[in-house]
């Protein structure tokens, strides 16, 4: 693997950055350009994520007009990785989502400047929308996020009614009419005896594709993946809802503040949060299949043997450069454990998952 990585320049006009700062917690955006190569771009800028716009280095959503492109994306997402000491998490679980044949987004590491200054390696996500769905040559289809807890797959969060079926969710791309068939999943998991369920279910939720993902949130161990931290796409083609991760920096052993979580904290039936979760593996035909893909990836995928080379290289493929990041370069003894500590978390987690497999029975 190459030793480089891109660099992104953004110049923006210091009135336009302080509107950002001014509206920390607000979707602002503000015009800049971007050059990439030697292509510049007219684009919109905004900060993203919900607490992280309070760190030191934030995490950007850039917009490019309506005509232009980067890497065939209208949207992307530069995420500081600030709180993952290793800054590999995210892109580490994405890339094994696809080797689970989980619909999943692209990533890379950049470097970002920001008129003129280096501001440090950022981990470069590609938006899930329309052009996702296109660059795959996917058919058509809503895309919704998973923005909080409220996307539990239920009608109550905390033993509380929630506001609506499709409180937590945001409609990424799609119309009006393609809620009420997310309405109807919902009412579905929680309104459907338990004799008709596994019927119903397969008319809306590709059941094969939804364990491919469990495995992957199971394996990776995102506490927050259950409830959030996914996306939700319906195939117009097949009429099937399936689901894809997003945002997986708290992962292979690390919480979101950055801290070491031990490898036993999520069950191997996901988080009981999750109501589609629950009821899918009370269906002893749909348990069998879960156990069947968890236990093949436990063999062959969630190893240390399969692992890594993919850690090790995203490793030595950044630390020269996270060196020269203003926010990391004082942490770099702390990087240079991170592999360790990976590699020991998925020994740890593969061997509670392989003893927990009796509960799948």
């Amino acid at each position: 693997m190459s030793k480089s990585i891109p660099s992104y320049y953004l110049m923006i006009e210091e009135d336009d950055l302080d509107t950002l700062r001014e509206n920390l917690l607000y979707e602002d955006t503000v015009p800049a350009k971007l050059r990439v190569g030697k292509t510049t771009h007219q684009i919109e800028i905004g900060y993203r994520g919900s607490y992280t716009r309070k760190f030191r280095k934030r995490s950007y959503t850039i917009h490019f007009d309506e005509n232009d492109y980067l890497f065939g994306a209208h949207k992307i997402h530069l995420n500081a990785e600030y709180r993952d000491p290793s800054l590999i998490r995210n892109k580490l679980s994405l890339d094994f989502f696809q080797d689970l044949g989980v619909l999943s987004p692209n990533s890379q590491h950049i470097n970002f400047y920001r008129n003129g200054v280096l501001k440090g390696v950022y981990l470069q996500l590609e938006s899930v929308d329309e052009m996702f769905l296109k660059k795959r040559n996917l058919p058509t289809g809503p895309i919704y996020y998973a923005e909080n807890n409220d996307a539990n797959f239920s009608l109550t969060r905390d033993d509380k009614p929630k506001k609506s079926r499709l409180s937590g969710y945001y409609q990424a791309c799609g119309t009006p009419d393609d809620d009420e068939r997310l309405r109807e999943l919902i009412t579905i998991i929680n309104k459907t005896p338990s004799s008709a369920f596994p019927q119903k279910i397969e008319k809306y939720i590709d059941i094969e594709k939804f364990f491919c993902w469990l495995v992957g949130a199971v394996c990776t161990m995102n506490n927050d993946g259950f409830t959030h931290n996914y996306s939700l796409y319906r195939n117009s083609e097949t009429g099937l809802f399936e689901i894809m991760p997003w945002d997986y920096d708290a992962t292979w052993g690390r919480k979101v503040s950055g801290g070491i979580m031990d490898h036993t904290y999520v069950p191997i039936g996901g988080k009981p949060d999750n109501k589609l979760c629950y009821l899918l593996l009370e269906v002893p035909e749909f348990r069998k299949m879960y156990r069947e893909k968890l236990e093949e990836t436990l063999e062959t995928k969630f190893t240390i043997e399969y692992m890594k080379d993919k850690v090790l290289s995203l490793h030595e493929l950044i630390r020269p450069h996270l060196i020269l990041d203003p926010y990391k370069k004082n942490k770099i003894e702390l990087f240079d454990q991170e592999p360790e500590i990976i590699f020991q978390f998925i020994k740890m987690r593969n061997h509670f998952l392989i003893n927990q497999l009796k509960l799948l029975v």
